[in-house]
């Protein structure tokens, strides 16, 4: 699970090229389940969020971002470790 440690690290440090790194790093994860996949598509969100804050310098609900996306991040731990007990869904 080394790629959660990174993806925690990237909502330290925000930034442009985070978002993406973050999302290339949980794609391999979106076709486990659909709920695992939705999780996915909003962490982002979370990020970009975090990144606005950042650069209208709204110190005080940074915090509060980062623990949002600290908690999305757990969640999508979650449903990975739920998701690989039970079948993997048929992709296309």
């Amino acid at each position: 699970m080394d790629d959660f440690n990174t993806v925690s690290a990237l909502i330290d440090i925000s930034g442009a090229g985070t978002i993406e790194e973050a999302k290339a790093l949980l794609q391999r994860f979106r076709v486990t389940s659909e709920a695992l996949t939705t999780t996915i598509d909003e962490f982002p969100l979370d990020l970009m969020t975090l990144n606005f804050l950042l650069d209208a310098d709204k110190e005080g609900a940074q915090k509060s971002i980062r623990k949002l996306a600290r908690m999305r991040l757990t969640n999508i731990k979650f449903l990975i470790q739920n998701t690989a007990r039970s079948e993997p869904l048929d992709t296309p």
